[in-house]
């Protein structure tokens, strides 16, 4: 059921709602109706807890430090011919989503004058064979590298960086200095350490702004920035979005109504959220989306301590690809996903489909057409195969791939999660179910202070050989 917006921007298609759907497979307005007591408490937790989302507050609080990141990102575009962040999560999940979005898709293949700005490479994992072959391809000397860390502690960060310093210190003894940039916090931290120690430049990531929730504060803005992304359009997109996200009236609030059917599709069983972009440039926003969801609504305890076993598990996925992978489960699999299509009303460029074989019948029909009709025909065709199969969807128009969209878009997700951990009574900001194999790389590896977890490891039960073939 489409329901018209008050401001131009986004729209959001909930199918699943619509009265030819099955009811046992769709959302009533009564089901939603039966649960307005605890929609009302959610949205006034909301606003009673906003102070403490910092994140809420990004798109306004950040006047000086945009025109610093802008200032920084022309310096960077003059005096570098790479910029590789350094990074694990979020603090790299959203910077490549981003710039997936906005960027062309071969970005660093493009001559300098056609980048406009350095080459961008994302380091997130720290699989020795990727790191070695970045160093392949990079001048080390004519690189700028932005270390991503709140903590400066974070065992995959830190080690990358370890190596890129001593690489530096081989060429710059006296200090690594405007070769490495740092996102840290304003005071604690390694990072800050560092800094002080080598002469680099930090900007701060701000208190009460988590890695999931951090690509629209500096961790995402710099690496935008020099990649000639327009850094105040994407928070001028996420002030947009957030001007239809206050309101307790679900009903002309998209991401809480989206929260809210979710969190009725958990309760019947569907625990797979499938995202499903039809813009190859929104590819990876489907993997910065399966950390948000994932990680904020997975929760053992709710904040009462009872145990509850939250959350829905992300699926990412890309159309058309994986209409011919993943589409024969969505639609005849288990009854236990709900898709979220991401569609655009226009994409920046076309290509015509020449009518090559006009004597071949079973392929003559495409020519005529582009590649931007097809692909928008086999969306709507694949929403409807699910609708037919009574598999429930929902959908995300974009009017056009700009930054000011795409801050639109990331703002409402994480809009829409923190709603949804407060339909399911959980804290959606924090991570315990991280943390224990974090203590356990910590003592496997001899941090200090961690002997009494390396002794656990030590007894834990071995594989038996019958076991091992």
């Amino acid at each position: 059921m489409e329901k018209k917006q008050k401001q131009a921007g986004l729209r959001f298609c909930f199918n699943h709602m619509m009265q030819e759907m099955l009811s046992e497979q769709g959302i009533s307005e009564q089901e939603i109706g039966r649960m307005a007591g605890q929609i009302e408490r959610a949205a006034k937790n909301m606003d009673d807890k906003r102070a403490e989302m910092a994140w809420r507050d990004l798109p306004y609080s950040q006047k000086d430090v945009v025109e610093e990141m802008q200032r920084t990102a022309q310096w960077a575009k003059e005096s570098f011919e790479s910029f590789v962040l350094l990074g694990i999560g979020g603090s790299a999940l959203g910077p490549m989503a981003v710039h997936r979005a906005l960027k062309p898709a071969y970005y660093n293949d493009l001559d300098a004058d056609k980048r406009g700005g350095p080459k961008v490479y994302i380091e997130d994992n720290i699989d020795p064979e990727r790191m070695r072959a970045l160093l392949d391809v990079i001048n080390i000397g004519r690189t700028l590298f932005y270390v991503v860390s709140k903590s400066g502690a974070t065992s995959e960060t830190m080690a990358q960086m370890m190596v890129i310093t001593q690489l530096l210190h081989e060429i710059y003894p006296e200090g690594t200095g405007e070769h490495v940039i740092m996102a840290t916090d304003a005071k604690k931290g390694n990072l800050n350490i560092i800094a002080r120690r080598e002469g680099n430049r930090t900007f701060v990531i701000p208190e009460g702004v988590g890695g999931r929730f951090s690509e629209l504060c500096p961790v995402g803005l710099l690496p935008a920035a020099i990649s000639g992304i327009d850094i105040a359009a994407l928070l001028e997109g996420a002030a947009q979005m957030d001007a239809r996200c206050t309101t307790h009236d679900i009903w002309d609030n998209p991401a809480y109504l989206g929260a809210v059917l979710q969190v009725l599709y958990m309760r019947k069983g569907r625990n797979i959220s499938v995202m499903l972009p039809y813009i190859d440039a929104l590819k990876y926003v489907a993997d910065w989306y399966a950390q948000l969801w994932a990680e904020s609504l997975g929760k053992r305890y709710d904040l009462d301590g009872r145990g509850v076993f939250a959350g829905q598990t992300p699926v990412k996925a890309l159309g058309v690809t994986d209409q011919h992978s993943q589409l024969q489960l969505y639609a005849e699999g288990p009854q236990d996903k709900v898709v979220t299509f991401i569609g655009t009303d226009a994409y920046r460029t076309d290509v015509y489909i020449p009518n090559a074989y006009p004597d071949i019948e079973g392929i003559s029909f495409l020519g005529g057409h582009t590649l931007g009709e097809l692909i928008k025909v086999e969306q709507v065709s694949t929403e409807y195969a699910l609708w037919k199969a009574g598999r429930p969807s929902q959908t995300v128009w974009l009017p056009e791939i700009s930054a000011n969209t795409v801050g639109q878009l990331l703002y409402y997700f994480e809009v829409q999660t923190a709603f949804a951990g407060e339909l399911l009574h959980i804290d959606a900001f924090d991570q315990p179910g991280v943390e224990e194999g974090k203590n356990a790389t910590y003592a496997m590896l001899g941090k200090p202070g961690y002997a009494k977890k390396k002794a656990e490891l030590e007894k834990r039960k071995t594989l038996k050989e019958k076991y091992v073939l």
